[in-house]
């Protein structure tokens, strides 16, 4: 598969890995700590977060879920309670001083708050302060105290299990936006995911659908040792508590930026939106753009024998295929059909037209680049198995095993069950990210460097032999054996 010139840009470092790194000072200190303040700290938390459930629970009692609370006393008296407790429970948390910029606009002048870097559960503090609602997982709900407290600010749940869940978030999302002012403003954190404050990776859409004006807020942690960050490789939310109790002071800033009024165009086109929006937070954090988004993680993050070298050109497809509409719908029974049907084709190479009418979409700029990627004699033809290959490589990069099979079904003899060297080579080329891989180191282990084949139950033996099989197996041409640039250079085989 083809890698295109400068895609994807600006990707830099990994923002979905974090390390700590200690130093003797540090550690001595953490150990003090441990068994001084962390303790109490600990308790005070956990008493004041038990002391703000009974408020949260009773001004959760008799709500619809489709109307706004009405502003009575008691519940304006309830807020205030709650608004100090999570203050006071943030100041045993070590957050002593909340630095605030800018102001925050009125609920009708702006009803979407756009909060980024996401990078915590500690990311929290902005929404406690000000009650705003946010969209978070269903699943959320059922989580004891904390459950409660979420309910409480009137948060957009997202239901995972419901397929139509995007379209109806959306449509909420734009139902409390154009209330007037009615409904609380909803903190919308635009990424999708925590990073590791590296850069800003790609905005989701969602807030940025109803078109209406937004104030961007950025969040700084201008500590020494970055204890807040919980990324997707690194330490886990409970080291992170302990880490963050263990600081003696931990700064947070909170800065709220001029209103965004989108243009005729941005209100038209929400991803150009989201776009302008981001790199003017960028700017405001002095951070990169980062050309990332909450579905890469996993082809960044790919692991083990059969890891993902170079991501660029998976990275490229991945966008390509969720602009037609591919990925998300596409399940393991959908990859096997593919799978059969290109079986059938015996190697027969697609043009444009037929590859279109194989996926059964329109000819468009998108399905145009896909057909590109696997032009590799570039007389406009393509062979549809390498497609099946990189859709499930990027549909499952941490199961390759699955991809790797569906793989020798499609290019195995139906006797003997081999798979030729020649199409091994293009199997695993697209499935690492590599230009032209070399099977004569792996040939050699199989001591049977005659025979130009190989089995499933071969390949597997030897895969499951070797922790580092892509590099110690596999040889690429003009290739360095490293890690992707994504990770600058660092093996995923490391436990991030």
């Amino acid at each position: 598969m083809k890698t295109p010139t400068g895609q994807p840009g600006g990707i830099g470092r990994n923002p979905f890995v974090h390390e700590l790194k200690f130093t003797m000072t540090d550690k001595i200190k953490i150990g003090l700590m441990s068994v001084t303040v962390f303790p109490v700290r600990l308790l005070l938390v956990s008493f004041l977060m038990l002391l703000a459930w009974p408020f949260a629970f009773t001004a959760s009692l008799g709500r619809s879920e489709l109307v706004p609370d009405p502003q009575s006393w008691w519940r304006r008296l309830i807020d205030l309670c709650l608004r100090v407790i999570m203050r006071a429970m943030w100041f045993c948390g070590g957050f002593h001083w909340i630095k605030v910029k800018g102001e925050r606009a009125q609920p009708s002048e702006v009803p979407i708050l756009t909060v980024a870097p996401h990078s915590s559960y500690f990311d929290a503090i902005p929404v406690t302060m000000t009650m705003c609602s946010i969209v978070t997982k269903l699943e959320s709900r059922s989580i004891p105290i904390w459950g409660t407290l979420i309910s409480y600010i009137r948060p957009v749940f997202v239901f995972r299990s419901d397929q139509h869940s995007r379209r109806k978030t959306v449509e909420e999302i734009k139902r409390r936006a154009q209330s007037g002012g009615s409904w609380p403003q909803i903190m919308i954190f635009p990424e999708g995911t925590c990073t590791n404050r590296s850069g800003l990776i790609l905005f989701k859409a969602g807030a940025f659908i109803p078109g209406l004006p937004v104030q961007p807020v950025v969040l700084r942690y201008p500590n020494k040792l970055d204890t807040v960050s919980w990324t997707w490789h690194g330490p886990g939310a409970l080291k992170i508590l302990w880490l963050t109790l263990c600081q003696p002071h931990n700064a947070v800033e909170i800065e709220y930026l001029p209103i965004y009024y989108p243009s005729m165009k941005e209100r038209d086109d929400p991803a150009l939106f989201a776009s302008n929006v981001r790199t003017l937070m960028a700017k405001a954090l002095e951070v990169p753009l980062t050309d990332l988004s909450f579905d890469d993680r996993d082809i960044i993050l790919s692991r083990g024998p059969l890891r993902i070298h170079d991501c660029r050109s998976l990275l490229h497809f991945n966008r390509l295929v969720g602009r037609l509409g591919l990925k998300a719908g596409t399940r393991d029974n959908v990859l096997e059909e593919e799978a059969r049907r290109a079986t059938k084709l015996q190697g027969d190479r697609l043009g444009l037209e037929d590859f279109a009418q194989f996926l059964n979409l329109p000819v468009t700029d998108a399905l145009r680049q896909v057909h590109n990627l696997f032009d590799q004699a570039g007389d406009g033809k393509m062979d549809v198995r390498h497609y099946v290959i990189a859709l499930s490589t990027v549909q499952g990069p941490h199961k390759p095993m699955d991809t790797l099979k569906l793989a020798f079904k499609m290019y195995e003899e139906e006797d003997s069950g081999e798979v030729a060297e020649d199409d091994l080579a293009s199997i695993l080329e697209i499935m690492l990210g590599v230009k032209e891989v070399e099977l004569s180191p792996l040939l050699l282990e199989l001591q049977a460097p005659g025979s130009g084949k190989i089995t499933y139950d071969e390949l597997q033996r030897v895969i499951n032999q070797r922790p580092n099989f892509s590099v110690d197996c596999l040889s690429f041409k003009d290739h360095p054996r490293r890690g992707c640039k994504s990770c600058n250079g660092r093996s995923h085989n490391k436990d991030d």
